[in-house]
């Protein structure tokens, strides 16, 4: 049943995979098709913030995408799981605030460009938290404080049963 599991995932990272493939090539081609046909956007502002984009997709594709053995056609490796909460699900946030922006942009002009600061201060807020939260704990470790649970830890077997 483990092979089941692995082809599942491998299945599931394929279709996942190639709708993120079809939906970014769509998007960046109506861009670029509106671009030259009807109205000038800044190229520049597209290749540069479109970066991130392109990179978090690059980064799903050899993480995600199965691994088939050439000759007999097993499934070698099913890739990591691309529904997967946290940096996964991150990277497919990214590419899709860039297809949003480029929808934007298309409709509204280059100050729909804007929404792409959407990503580093929403970045910005999260590494904030986590400072916040480092500060806490190694504020309690400077004053010399110790957690409840270290403190029922330390003594002897008599006394942690009493406690």
């Amino acid at each position: 049943m483990a092979q089941k599991a692995k082809k599942d995932r491998a299945k599931a990272n394929i279709s996942a995979l190639n709708t993120l493939h079809i939906g970014t090539l769509t998007v960046n081609v109506l861009f670029i098709l509106f671009n030259l046909l009807f109205k000038r956007r800044s190229l520049i502002a597209y290749i540069i913030l479109s970066m991130p984009s392109f990179i978090a997709q690059y980064t799903l594709e050899t993480s995600g995408r199965p691994k088939f053995d050439a000759t007999t056609k097993a499934l070698k490796s099913a890739g990591e799981d691309l529904a997967a909460s946290g940096l996964t699900e991150y990277m497919f946030d990214i590419i899709w605030v860039n297809w949003l922006c480029l929808v934007a942009v298309i409709v509204f002009g280059n100050w729909a460009w804007l929404i792409c600061l959407v990503v580093p201060a929403y970045g910005a807020y999260k590494g904030f938290g986590l400072l916040g939260m480092a500060r806490g704990m190694m504020g309690g470790a400077q004053q010399g404080q110790m957690p409840a649970e270290e403190q029922v830890v330390a003594g002897n077997r008599k006394q942690r049963r009493a406690a």
